[in-house]
C-alpha cells in the first residue's frame, strides 16, 4: 500500500508553519528525513546525517526564514511517480506568502521533487532537489 503523500506533506507544511510563529519542533521535523539524505541545489550537492547537527541546520534556517518575513508557506499541487515498490519521487509546487520589511506583501511559487523511502509504509525522505532559493529571494527583494 501507498502512503498518503497528500496528509505526510501537509503534516511537513504543517510544521514548517508552526515554526515560523516561534514553535520549532526539531523533533517532529526530523522524523519526516531518512537517517541519512541527499540534498540539492543548482550549484550544491551534499549528503545529511539527520542528527545533531541537522538540527543546528534546521534551527538557522527557520531563523532565516521568519527574518525575510516568511509567513505561510502551502501545498498547491503534487504530483507521485513509483521508483519501485518501496521508493517513489514526489514533486510538491508550494506556494509561500512573505512581508518585506517595507510591509509589502509577495507570494511566490516554487517547487521542490523529494524522493520517498517507505518501506515499512512510513515515509521517509531521503533526498531533495530544490531551485536556487537565495536568487528567488534576491529578485523578489527579500534579501
Amino acid at each position: 500500500m501507498k502512503p498518503d503523500y497528500h496528509t505526510f506533506f501537509e503534516a511537513f507544511v504543517d510544521s514548517y508553519n508552526q515554526s515560523l510563529t516561534g514553535k520549532l519542533d526539531i523533533d517532529l521535523i526530523r522524523s519526516f528525513y531518512a537517517d541519512t539524505f541527499l540534498a540539492a541545489g543548482p550549484e550544491t550537492l551534499s549528503t545529511k546525517k539527520n542528527g545533531f547537527f541537522f538540527s543546528i541546520i534546521l534551527k538557522k534556517g527557520y531563523a532565516f526564514y521568519k527574518k525575510i518575513g516568511t509567513k505561510q508557506l502551502r501545498i498547491k499541487k503534487l504530483a507521485v511517480t513509483a521508483i519501485d515498490y518501496f521508493h517513489d519521487m514526489v514533486k510538491v509546487q508550494y506556494n509561500a506568502n512573505y512581508i518585506k520589511n517595507t510591509g509589502e506583501t509577495v507570494s511566490m511559487d516554487f517547487d521542490i521533487t523529494y524522493f520517498v523511502q517507505h518501506p515499512e509504509d512510513v515515509p521517509k525522505i531521503f533526498g531533495f532537489v530544490a531551485g536556487d532559493e537565495m536568487k528567488m529571494y534576491r529578485e523578489a527583494g527579500l534579501i
